[in-house]
C-alpha cells in the first residue's frame, strides 16, 4: 500500500471513532425528538365534546354483539366509511376465543367503537317479563354487573334488553319508568339509552327490513320534524346479525355514504348523547 492510500484509511478511521464516541458521549446532531414520536394520549371513554349547533347527531348503536361474522362486517364498513359506532354487548355471546378477540378489539378501537352494557343473559334469555319484574330486581341488575365485569367494559351506559327506556340523573322516560330495576340503575349513576329509530330485521331471516333510501328518508323526516329524543341527535338502533352476508353489508356502506354527503352529519358513540354527558 503507498503512502498516499495509508493517510487517507488512516484519516476515515479517525473520523469514524470520533463520530462513535461522538455519539457515546451524547453531542449527536441528532435530536430527541428526531428519534422518538411524542406519545399522544389516547382518548378516555366518557370525555365529553362540545355540540355544534349547525350540525345533526347520528349515534350508530348495534346490539347483541358479538355475532360474527355480522360484527366483523359492521366494524369493517365502520372502518372504512370511517365513522364511529357504539357495540352494546351481551355476556353470553361470548363463548370461545375468536368471539373474546371480537369483544376485546371493540373495547380497544375506542374512540370509533365503544363497547356499552346489553346485559349478561339479555334479559335471562329474553324472558322479559320475568327480568322487569319487582321480585326479579336484584337478580336482573347483578345481571348487568356481571356483563360489565366479564367483558370489561369502562363506561356505566346501558341499553335495556327487549326495551326502549331512558334513564339519566333520576330523568326517566319510556316503556319502563316505573320500573324497579331501572330506578336502581339509574340511582347507581348509569345511563340507561333507548333509541329514536331502528333498523329492523326481516321476519324469519338474518336481512334488513326496510331498505337503505327508507331509512334515509324515515331518519331525515325525524330530524326535520324533531321527533327525537335529544334536539339534532338521533339514535339508530340494529343489530350485528342483520348484516352478516355481503349484499346486506353492502347496503349498511351506502347507507352511511349517503349520510355523509349531507355536511350537517356527524357521526358519534353513545358515550357523547346529550343526556349521557349530562352530570
Amino acid at each position: 500500500m503507498n503512502l498516499q492510500k495509508m493517510i487517507a484509511n488512516t484519516a476515515l478511521g479517525v473520523l469514524a471513532l470520533a463520530a462513535v464516541t461522538s455519539c457515546n458521549n451524547g453531542t449527536s446532531n441528532t435530536k430527541p425528538a428526531d428519534s422518538a414520536k411524542a406519545v399522544v394520549a389516547k382518548p378516555v371513554p366518557g370525555t365529553p365534546i362540545k355540540y355544534d349547533s349547525t350540525k345533526r347527531y347520528i349515534y350508530l348503536t348495534w346490539d347483541d354483539s358479538p355475532q360474527p361474522p355480522g360484527t366483523v362486517n359492521c366494524k369493517a364498513v365502520f372502518r372504512a366509511e370511517g365513522v364511529k359506532a357504539t357495540f352494546f354487548a351481551v355476556g353470553f355471546n361470548q363463548v370461545g376465543p375468536w368471539k373474546k378477540r371480537i369483544i376485546d378489539s371493540l373495547r380497544n378501537d375506542y374512540p370509533q367503537f365503544l363497547l356499552a352494557n346489553h346485559s349478561f343473559s339479555h334479559g335471562f334469555n329474553d324472558k322479559y317479563a320475568k327480568f322487569y319484574s319487582a321480585t326479579m330486581t336484584d337478580s336482573a341488575y347483578n345481571d348487568f354487573m356481571k356483563n360489565e365485569k366479564l367483558l370489561g367494559i369502562g363506561v356505566k351506559i346501558i341499553r335495556l334488553p327487549g326495551n326502549n327506556t331512558w334513564a339519566s340523573n333520576g330523568n326517566i322516560q319510556g316503556q319502563k319508568s316505573d320500573n324497579a330495576l331501572i330506578k336502581k340503575l339509574d340511582a347507581a349513576g348509569y345511563k340507561i339509552v333507548g333509541w329514536d329509530l331502528e333498523w329492523h330485521q326481516e321476519a324469519h331471516m338474518k336481512a334488513p327490513h326496510e331498505s337503505v333510501n327508507e331509512m334515509i328518508k324515515q331518519m331525515n323526516q325525524m330530524f326535520d320534524d324533531g321527533r327525537t329524543n335529544q334536539p339534532n341527535a338521533i339514535v339508530l338502533l340494529s343489530h350485528d346479525r342483520l348484516f352478516e352476508k355481503k349484499q346486506f353489508a353492502d347496503s349498511l356502506s351506502r347507507f352511511i355514504s349517503i349520510l355523509k354527503q349531507d355536511k350537517r352529519n356527524v357521526f358519534e358513540t353513545i358515550d357523547h348523547y346529550p343526556s349521557v354527558q349530562q352530570k
